[in-house]
């Protein structure tokens, strides 16, 4: 009797053609060096549907490696008014850049960077249009920005299947509390339980 194929585990489930170069150095590298393929999969023309617009974007893009403890952010062209004490942002005048934790780009799952990344995507669509990624006295789990971008990667998450409880463990960030958690699930109508 033929065994039945082991069901993937969420943080398995990327969409075809994801793949993530692990063991760069620290500094610049092109976006397309870090994630080869990222401009070409169905995601990319769903969150920039001109294909001129999405070649720009993806040209015009960079990755910051860094060996700080972190996960993935929008390089602000300007220091922002309002940071954490402990938080020195790279600061990118001249140019569109992510900065991402050595260790997050090493060592997490498949799924959570492919959604990461493009949540930051979104953010960098946002900057351009003129938003403020980073306005003072506003909860993150209140910033339109994160809101939407957050909504659409949870979006294509489902579109490929992950499951709910993986995506309430995603929206678990470290710095939002219980209730701004709940708040942020209710938001994105993904399910507390």
């Amino acid at each position: 009797m033929a065994r039945a194929p082991r069901k993937p585990r969420d943080e398995e489930i990327v969409p075809d053609g994801f793949r993530v170069a692990r063991n760069l150095g620290e500094g610049r590298h092109a976006i397309l060096e870090v994630f080869p393929g990222l401009d070409r999969l169905s995601t990319a023309e769903r969150l920039v549907p001109d294909p001129a617009a999405r070649a720009k974007l993806f040209d015009e893009t960079s990755i910051h490696i860094v060996e700080q403890d972190l996960w993935m952010y929008v390089s602000p062209f300007e220091l922002p008014k309002v940071v954490r004490r402990e938080w020195r942002p790279i600061v990118s005048p001249e140019a569109d850049c992510i900065v991402v934790g050595a260790n997050h780009l090493r060592e997490s799952p498949l799924l959570t960077l492919y959604m990461d990344i493009y949540h930051e995507l979104c953010h960098l669509l946002q900057h351009h249009d003129g938003a403020d990624l980073w306005p003072p006295g506003v909860s993150y789990v209140k910033r339109w920005t994160e809101v939407e971008a957050y909504r659409f990667v949870v979006r294509e998450a489902r579109v490929i299947g992950v499951s709910n409880q993986f995506l309430r463990e995603y929206l678990r960030v470290e710095w939002i509390s219980e209730e701004e958690h709940r708040e942020l699930l209710a938001e994105l109508k993904v399910p507390s339980e």
